[in-house]
């Protein structure tokens, strides 16, 4: 039986059957589209294909953090249900929600002094999200408790390692997630562009590719180079905004290098759709540190700073 409440949000891109079960409260993020606000339901209510289709004829969806009072309600209930709980939110380097939600877990706490809440900065997006919720979600259910469960998220999330590459970089600029000098390159060059996400949890342009063939066995280099065959689980999380052939091909790609891997391809939502557009896709899997990767200035920041 599980010993703590865990909360995720709908940016981390599982599909909702995987989230649904007894002690797990999925926090939904909203999007204005075409003069309307929506709840990103993981496509529960609506579908992937008609959100991307109208991005390809036009439409530009919006995005906000999740709201002040939807954080009050959520940790309001789980305060009074009086279990202990965690809650694994979408990347502060990307969204202020994080910030909202220890301001309004603080107001709980008045009121619920002896509530229990962990808040953990996943530093992480969308399917990278998703692997780690759905590593939380195991050890949820192995009976971790709520300190247990916010300390193994801590760490773990330096452990997941994601690329992906996107159509082009117009949506993400407009969100203001990425330069727009770095949106022009991309666009000039007429290459697809590579993604990850940073320790920071920032967008970080590592690599572009000529044509999408090409980005798909640049994606499947990455997993080979990345992948820990020690970590938790032979699995990768395919993450895709409407284009399943393409998320069919690079699951073939991957498992002919590795015939046992379990591959679960998710959906991007329409939040994370909104600032990537269609034809997003991404491998995500257990690899190597990411803290490894640090330049030398960010390590001296690092240790500045007093962190790990």
């Amino acid at each position: 039986m599980a010993a703590c409440h865990l909360i995720v949000d709908s940016c981390c891109d599982l599909p909702a059957r995987l989230i649904e079960r007894p002690g797990v409260t999925l926090m939904k993020f909203p999007y204005m589209m075409d003069g309307g606000t929506f709840e990103d339901d993981l496509f529960e209510t609506s579908t992937a294909a008609d959100f991307y289709n109208a991005m390809r004829k036009g439409s530009e969806p919006t995005t906000a953090q999740v709201t002040l009072q939807t954080l009050t309600d959520t940790f309001t209930a789980a305060a009074k249900e009086g279990a202990p709980c965690v809650y694994l939110a979408f990347s502060s380097g990307l969204s202020a929600t994080v910030d909202a939600a220890c301001v309004v877990a603080d107001q709980v706490r008045a009121e619920f002094p002896d509530f229990e809440l962990h808040l953990v900065d996943t530093h992480l997006a969308s399917v990278a999200e998703g692997l780690l919720v759905y590593g939380a979600l195991v050890q949820h259910e192995k009976g971790m408790t709520a300190a247990e469960l916010a300390a193994w998220a801590e760490e773990a999330r330096y452990f997941v390692n994601e690329e992906f590459m996107v159509d082009d970089l117009g949506a993400l600029r407009r969100g203001g997630r990425i330069p727009a000098s770095v949106a022009v390159a991309g666009a000039a060059l007429d290459v697809k562009p590579l993604l990850n996400i940073g320790v920071d949890g920032k967008l970080t342009l590592v690599g572009v590719a000529r044509g999408r063939k090409k980005g798909i066995k640049q994606l499947v280099e990455y997993y080979k180079k990345n992948v820990d065959p020690a970590g938790p689980g032979r699995a990768a999380v395919i993450g895709h905004a409407d284009c399943p052939k393409d998320a069919g091909r690079l699951k073939d790609l991957l498992l002919k290098e590795d015939p046992n891997l379990l591959v679960l391809e998710c959906s991007i939502g329409p939040v994370i759709g909104s600032h990537v557009g269609p034809e997003m896709l991404a491998v995500v899997f257990w690899g190597q540190d990411k803290r490894d990767n640090l330049s030398v200035a960010d390590r001296i920041a690092r240790k500045v700073k007093g962190e790990k």
